[in-house]
């Protein structure tokens, strides 16, 4: 192995945790110093879908009040929800969606947490971190807070390793490394595009699972970080979450849920499919494990078997066709990779159930908005590029 690529890997991997680590030293405390720029603070906007009062935030206030948030309200516009004092929000609701996207607003779901995608359509920022409204601080086993927010930063700022599976897991953690045997052509790894959460207390189990195991809660934590290998599928769950607007925005649509259509609950999993074939196909990375937050909030199983029925059978049919999807070379952003997407949806879904046509109509709709909100993105690759702060509502 040539010495000098040899160096150049051991320097950049170091220079990533010193980096990371500087960044995140104080913030990762359970009371950040006040004197301390938290990490990506004009960088990153905190999505969050609600029907409620927004008091859970008091509990997050150390660690998400540096940063700007996007209240997406769903259901009756006339409600008024109370934002604790001291945050820095814009809140949108149903009429302001309306306003804002006129006809193509059709694309936005009512009435399920999928709306929370408005969300990230209208931010301007380079990063986005959304959470549910009955998510609140975890501890670690010594009893440390944990800094879901720090944790996604760190898996969002070092690479992923999709294309050969490292055995101690996250090679760019403090104390891990790559094993014996792993490629050296291979340990820069690629960006990291999407960070998965998980959480402790309510799992997130699906209708069925829920009824055969009523009073099951989560008490496992397990302190590791995962990237998914390329070509593998997984259930994202949108209630813990990080991505890289700039690199996979256009492709964390939420799909349509919720009010007049056929299906819920697998919001957060569309998008989940959709976005891990195009970061495959991208050469992007996806992150699954640590942080985890305290889910607080069992939803109603049989509520939830209505809601999710169709996909228990859809989902047979939609796993075998996002596993044999393959983009065409061109596809060099993920918005082209978006559209063509839709077009297989259309396609091969459309015969599943005549609601897969409508939903390829909007995921095309979607690409329109986004590119109607962030003009030439679509023009070029996608590159990184200085970050503006969102208007304050």
């Amino acid at each position: 192995m040539n010495t000098l690529l040899l160096n150049s890997i051991n320097f950049q991997r170091l220079s990533y945790l010193s980096i990371i680590s500087h960044s995140l030293l104080i913030f990762t405390m359970s009371v950040p110093a006040t004197a301390v720029t938290p990490p990506l603070a004009d960088d990153l906007d905190i999505v969050i879908p609600t029907i409620r009062n927004l008091d859970f935030l008091e509990q997050w206030r150390p660690f998400f009040q540096p940063y700007h948030l996007i209240i997406v309200q769903d259901g009756d516009p006339t409600k008024t929800i109370r934002v604790p004092d001291g945050f820095d929000y814009e809140l949108y609701n149903r009429n302001d969606i309306n306003r804002i996207l006129g006809p193509r607003s059709s694309c936005i779901s009512f009435k399920d947490s999928a709306c929370r995608c408005f969300g990230f359509l209208v931010s301007k920022k380079k990063y986005i971190f959304t959470i549910d409204d009955d998510c609140f601080v975890a501890k670690d086993p010594l009893g440390q807070e944990i800094n879901a927010l720090a944790q996604h930063i760190h898996n969002l700022l070092t690479p992923a390793t999709p294309y050969f599976f490292n055995t101690l897991y996250d090679p760019f953690r403090e104390g891990a490394d790559f094993v014996r045997g792993y490629p050296f052509s291979l340990r820069e790894g690629v960006t990291t595009a999407i960070s998965h959460g998980l959480w402790l207390n309510i799992p997130d189990y699906d209708a069925p699972t829920q009824l055969v195991k009523p009073l099951e809660r989560n008490s496992r934590y397990v302190d590791a970080v995962l990237t998914i290998p390329k070509g593998t599928l997984f259930p994202m769950c949108g209630m813990n979450l990080g991505f890289h607007r700039e690199l996979i925005g256009p492709a964390m649509y939420f799909g349509l849920m919720g009010d007049g259509q056929p299906i819920g609950r697998y919001d957060d999993m569309w998008a989940g499919w959709c976005a891990k074939v195009i970061c495959d196909h991208l050469g992007l990375g996806v992150k699954t494990g640590l942080p985890y937050i305290w889910h607080s909030k069992a939803s109603n199983p049989f509520v939830n078997l209505k809601k999710e029925y169709k996909g228990i059978y859809w989902q047979e049919e939609i796993i075998p066709f996002f596993q044999s999807v393959v983009l065409p070379k061109d596809c060099t952003t993920p918005q082209k990779c978006y559209v063509e997407l839709s077009k297989l949806v259309k396609e091969k879904l459309g015969p599943v159930d005549p609601y897969f046509v409508k939903l390829a109509g909007e995921m095309v709709t979607w690409i329109d908005a986004w590119n109607e909100l962030n003009p030439s993105a679509d023009v070029a690759p996608v590159k990184k590029t200085d970050a503006v702060a969102p208007k304050k509502k």
